[in-house]
Order: C-alpha cells, then structure tokens, then sequence
C-alpha cells in the first residue's frame, strides 16, 4: 500500500517539508534571538542574506503542504474501493485510528501555513523586514505541526490494511450516533441556515469596517475563526443534504465526488483560503504599522481582507446555489 503512487508522493513531500521546517526554524532560532535591522554588525547582513534563502525555501515547501491537503482527501476518496464498508473518504480513514488525526493535523498545518505565507508576503514589501520575528515566531509553532503531521500520516499508510472492514459517513455522520461528527449532523435545517448566511453578512459587514478601522482587523480574524466553524457545521447538518438530495446524508466528503459536479472544491477552496488570510490579517490587525510601510501597510491590509471577503462570498453564492438547484425541501 506504501507504494501507492500517490502516497509515495504525499509521504516525500511530507519528508521534504519536515526537512525543511526543522532547518528553518534553527535558523528561526537565531533571528529572535539576534534580529536587529539597524545594526551594521556582520551576524545581522549574514541573517538578512540568508532570510531570502530561508523565506524561499519555507514558501515552497508550505505551497507544497496546501496541495498536499487536497491530495491527501482526493486519495482517500479513491482509495475508498480497497476497503470494505468504505464508500468515501471517511471509510478510508477510519481504516485505523491515524487517519482522522492525519487529516486534522493537516488541516493545521494548512491553515498556519496560509497564515505564514500571507505574513512573509507583507513582510517582504518593507526594506527593513519588520515582521520578520513575528513571522519566525509562527514559524517555531509550525515546524512541530509539520514533523508530527508528516509521522502520523506515514504511521495511518503504514498500517492500512485492505483486509479490514471499516464504517463510512453511513454511521459516523448522524444524529444518532456519538461523537462530534454526529453533533455537526444533527443542527436543525432553518438555524443553521440562518446562522451560516447571516454570519456571512456579517463577515462582509465586518471586513468593510477592517479595510477602514485597524481596530477591527483584530476583530476580523477572530471573527474567521468562528465562521470556520459555523460553516462546517451548515455544510454538514444542511448543504450536504441538500446537494445529495437525501435528508439524511450529511457527509462531507462525497461533495467532492464527481456525480455532485466537484461542488466540495468550490465550497471548501474559498472557504478554508478566507479563514487563512482572515486569521493572519487579524495577527497582523495587532501589531502597530510599522514606520518603513507607513504609506503603503494600510493598503496591503484591505487587499488581503478584501480578497478574504470576496471568497467568502463565493462560498455563499455556491451554498446557495446547492440549495437553490436542490429538489429537497427541509423547511417548510
């Protein structure tokens, strides 16, 4: 199973990314301990020489980790075959009990990464690199999330087996059932609706106020977060249903299946990429602008919270469109 050509390929990517991370925050180490932009001393112009290498390498490898996410649940959706009782993603990473802490240390590589990716971005527009310890700093938080990602997910391959039976969305995404998956599931229809558009609304009433307001900015990536989860919750308890046309499914993973259109990228895409650039705007939303980018921060900012909105809007215009093309009614 190990050499599996898309597991091959997860497990190297996860092997270089790990590699990686660990070297750059060694270096990490040294620049918050040592990063001083106003000094002429020769450890600060060797670190600032080496932050481009190191910024570089941690860009690449990071963009290698947000693909690998997608990889990662589009192979377990098709290895769904191999395993009896497995009829999606869920079935294969119940196989055994790595697959689901997998995908879950994934996802936080994920999302810390976007918000890295979007800090160094900034960073790098000012000649004096003001946010460079900040940055090393999530760096020092993200490094231990790759290595510990990367050995759970090789642990969850190495021990799949095709003789094991597993159980799929059937069972574990239901009222009945036990878990959190089951909580997600059994939100009824109309407060879940209202909860996920209405905060939409108010995600775009409040990153209106944060293009204008630093003091919102904060408020903005804290308001991402909760928003995260408020859509997760709609998707499984309601929108699900509503694109298998079944009220009483509500897996999350068959909505990227082909015979629903791949309508899960276009909801999970602009939803998860929001979130990210939302949170690091809200990290950044704390910070005081700093003097080298006085003409230019505020206007960076509205442009990352602007592009945040507008997938945020796209997920919306997509949910609604589920609804709205679906035969089922679950509101009377």
């Amino acid at each position: 199973m190990i050499f599996h050509p898309p597991i091959l390929a997860l497990v190297l990517a996860s092997f270089i990314s790990a590699l990686t991370v660990l070297w750059a925050a060694w270096f990490a180490l040294r620049v918050l301990r040592h990063w001083q932009p106003s000094s002429g001393h020769a450890l600060q112009i060797n670190m600032e020489k080496r932050t481009y290498l190191v910024s570089t390498a941690l860009a690449f490898v990071l963009l290698l980790e947000l693909a690998s996410l997608l990889l990662f649940v589009s192979n377990a959706d098709q290895m769904a075959v191999l395993f009896v009782g497995a009829m999606c993603a869920v079935g294969t990473l119940n196989v055994n009990a790595y697959g689901i802490p997998a995908l879950l240390l994934k996802l936080a590589v994920f999302f810390v990464a976007l918000v890295w990716l979007v800090i160094n971005q900034i960073d790098n527009k000012a000649p004096d690199y003001p946010f460079t310890k900040l940055k090393y700093a999530i760096l020092l938080l993200l490094a231990p999330l790759v290595v510990v990602a990367a050995g759970t997910q090789l642990t969850y391959f190495l021990n799949l087996e095709t003789d094991t039976i597993t159980s799929c969305c059937s069972l574990a995404f239901i009222p009945e059932g036990g878990g959190v998956a089951a909580e997600l599931s059994s939100m009824p229809a109309k407060p879940a609706l209202i909860l996920l558009f209405g905060g939409l609304a108010a995600m775009v009433l409040l990153g209106l106020l944060a293009m204008r307001f630093r003091v919102a900015q904060a408020l903005y990536g804290l308001a991402s977060a909760v928003f995260f989860v408020i859509s997760i919750t709609a998707i499984v308890s309601v929108i699900s249903s509503y694109i298998y046309e079944q009220p009483h499914h509500h897996c999350p993973f068959d909505v990227i299946k082909p015979q629903f259109d791949y309508i899960g990228y276009w909801m999970y895409l602009p939803l998860f990429t929001a979130t990210g650039i939302g949170m690091a705007a809200g990290i950044l939303g704390l910070r005081r602008p700093p003097d080298s980018m006085a003409d230019n921060f505020a206007s960076l900012m509205r442009k990352r919270i602007a592009i945040s909105v507008g997938l945020y809007l796209l997920f919306g215009l997509v949910a609604l469109i589920a609804i709205l093309k679906s035969n089922l009614i679950l509101i009377g």
